[in-house]
């Protein structure tokens, strides 16, 4: 297809060039032609007179002006009927060619920005991302850039891990990186740079909050299986011997515990921390950064849109705790004559009216 168009592209610029050299052509034609009155005479430049005993150069300038004006009009008939006439022969893509224009095409479709690179997709990944992908959110287009977006800075089984096999009770969080990639900083998003106001930069772009759960014993166990896992390293060696029916049975033991529903937003972004799924200042967000991300804005945006992603998302067979693991409880959000002409509340007067109260419904 590229190189048609290419080879389309060529033979306009001909034609217009040879069209250009035609008009020249005629014009000397008509005036050798021309039967201005005059004397005869042997000057090519002349404009008047019956042309007589032209030079060999006239001729081959004649040669080539007729050879010029065959070519246009072979080009012109050939693009004309070659749409008639001409069947193009389409080139099947390879399979690779066809996945990675896919997965073009999906970072498109998840994000405004599409790096050429994306650092934290760099080194060891989650077993998840072998079937998954980068972007394993792509079921519900209204909500998959709001989930994707996390997939950078949280483990899968953060919010996946199914409370009824392992209650939140028995869960820890911390950062970790499980990539193999050596890091200095401090992990990305846990503070803001004091001059500019933005997200500190550093070199931590591969560490994410990852979920432990608590033995009896005291011990901990990593949730998120990692690439550096027995039963990872064993499936990613193996994974091109296994059956289908093989292949199946592991994606059943790797689904063990996991809730193919995950936890909302309304989870952890809330005013009040220590009601929050996961605890920011405990896991070094610094206080500004902890405030931003809990602030009344943030808490009731996400409150906002929680009916519109159950909706979405839920099957309809979620019992009141099911609802309340993954959503959180039901939170009113307070509204200041502050927050009334915050510009970053926009988001409270997009289609809503204002109660007698001074609220927004």
């Amino acid at each position: 297809m590229v190189e048609t168009v290419q080879l389309d592209a060529i033979f306009i610029v001909l034609a217009v060039t040879l069209f250009v050299f035609f008009l020249i052509a005629v014009l000397v034609i008509i005036d050798h032609k021309a039967k201005i009155p005059g004397a005869e005479t042997a000057d090519l430049f002349s404009v008047s007179g019956i042309r007589r005993n032209h030079p060999v150069w006239a001729w081959m300038v004649s040669v080539f002006l007729w050879f010029i004006i065959c070519s246009l009009l072979v080009i012109v008939s050939y693009n004309l009927l070659s749409h008639f006439f001409v069947k193009e022969e389409s080139t099947e893509r390879s399979f690779l060619e066809k996945v990675d224009k896919e997965g073009q095409l999906e970072r498109i479709r998840h994000f405004h920005n599409s790096p050429k690179e994306a650092a934290y997709s760099k080194g060891k990944q989650p077993v998840c991302f072998y079937c998954h992908g980068e972007f394993p959110h792509a079921k519900r287009p209204m909500v998959r850039t709001l989930l994707n977006m996390h997939t950078q800075f949280v483990g899968c089984m953060t919010c996946h891990a199914d409370n009824k096999k392992i209650p939140e009770e028995e869960l820890t969080f911390r950062w970790l990186n499980y990539s193999g990639i050596d890091v200095k900083g401090p992990p990305y998003g846990t503070a803001y740079d004091e001059e500019t106001g933005d997200l500190i930069k550093t070199d931590d772009l591969h560490s994410k909050i990852v979920a432990y759960r608590r033995k009896a014993n005291g011990e901990e166990e990593l949730l998120e299986i990692t690439e550096d896992a027995p039963e990872a390293a064993e499936f990613i060696a193996m994974r091109g011997q296994l059956t289908t029916q093989q292949q199946g049975a592991v994606k059943k033991m790797f689904h063990t515990i996991v809730n193919p529903i995950g936890r909302f937003c309304t989870r952890c972004h809330v005013v009040d921390e220590g009601k929050g799924y996961l605890p920011f200042r405990e896991l070094g967000f610094s206080e500004a950064r902890a405030l931003g991300l809990t602030n009344l804005n943030i808490a009731g945006l996400v409150q906002k849109y929680k009916k519109f992603y159950m909706e979405l998302v839920f099957l309809g067979k979620e019992t009141d705790e099911d609802t309340k693991t993954l959503v959180g409880e039901e939170v009113d959000i307070p509204v200041t004559d502050e927050m009334k002409d915050d510009p970053r509340a926009w988001w409270r007067k997009s289609g809503e009216q204002e109660n007698a109260e001074g609220g927004w419904e």
